[in-house]
């Protein structure tokens, strides 16, 4: 192995121009971590945001900087203190946010943020799978405790993170309901919604007794649904944090995901995939040096499913 790797960082905020395609260091893995050989990541909307330079008063990210915080690939390299995994594993992650990340032909990673990946999904379904995944789950059943027989309200239905809160929200036996535009509600349907609001021809705020909203929107579809829940009902959001006094108003309960890397969440999902019972669109796929165009692409709000990266093969 070569000492040295290509890498897209940034060195300041900014827009798709200040990514760079860098050669640098391959990093040797700390105690409790391991190195792996970067196959194929995902393109996140935090990934833009990071490099806007929006969330660094929360992040305080050190500059240059390695964007892309969703990866599959192999453990090539162990840390001390690591026996959960081996080199050779073929595994997948949603690592630690505020270190470098997947846009790299090798990264390092906690061990403990790392799972072996779904023996049936290929370098580039994995990839698309950790990040979106994740914070469906823990939005869902963390933080509103979503239980079989409820309503709930999923925004944004044919996004990456819309698409796995669906699949959740169905095999738990809860009532799904989302917003689309017309030409996705097929998309939607097949993934298990029940109900489907086309959002540019009907108006969702109309809907009534709804247990649980999940907002991946945010701003005045967050406003607006509110309106839709029964007293006592839970809304999420991983768009924007909601307003205690317009919780309060309305009688609910309403609070703010900020995913976090989970192993044993990971290995459940893996679990799913390989039982036939979790999807993962894939948008569009681009090369290391392509990603001011990934980037591009998930600027637009209009990606059906995950813009994957496809480093290594």
């Amino acid at each position: 192995m070569t000492s040295s790797m290509k890498a897209v960082q940034i060195s300041e905020f900014g827009g798709r121009e200040v990514l760079s395609l860098n050669d640098i260091n391959i990093p040797a893995p700390a105690a409790n971590e391991v190195l792996i050989k970067v196959r194929a990541a995902a393109v996140n909307p935090v990934d833009w945001k990071i490099r806007e330079g929006y969330l660094q008063p929360l992040l305080n990210h050190p500059l240059p900087l390695t964007l892309g915080w969703d990866v599959a690939g192999e453990v090539v390299a162990i840390g001390e203190g690591v026996s959960s995994l081996a080199i050779g594993d073929e595994v997948y992650s949603r690592p630690d946010i505020a270190k470098n990340g997947s846009y790299a032909e090798y990264m390092t990673a906690a061990a403990d943020e790392v799972a072996l990946k779904p023996k049936s999904f290929s370098w580039q379904q994995a990839a698309g799978v950790p990040l979106a995944a994740l914070t469906a789950w823990q939005a869902l059943f963390e933080y509103v405790d979503l239980k079989e027989g409820e309503k709930v309200l999923i925004h944004g239905g044919s996004g990456a993170v819309g698409q796995f809160a669906i699949q959740f929200a169905k095999q738990k036996g809860a009532n799904v309901y989302t917003t689309t535009s017309s030409r996705n509600i097929e998309l939607v349907k097949g993934l298990g919604a029940d109900n489907v609001i086309d959002y540019r021809n009907e108006d969702f705020s109309e809907l009534t007794d709804m247990d649980v909203v999940f907002d991946t929107i945010g701003g005045e579809t967050q406003n607006q649904s509110y309106k839709t829940l029964k007293k006592g009902g839970r809304l999420v959001s991983i768009a924007t944090s909601p307003e205690a006094e317009m919780a309060a108003k309305y009688g609910v309960n309403a609070q703010f995901c900020f995913v976090q890397p989970n192993r044993a969440q990971l290995e459940q999902l893996a679990e799913l995939a390989d039982a036939g019972k979790l999807k993962v669109s894939i948008d569009s796929e681009f090369a290391l040096g392509q990603v001011a165009e990934a980037h591009e692409r998930s600027e637009t709000g209009r990606a059906k499913g995950k813009i994957i990266i496809n480093v290594s093969a």
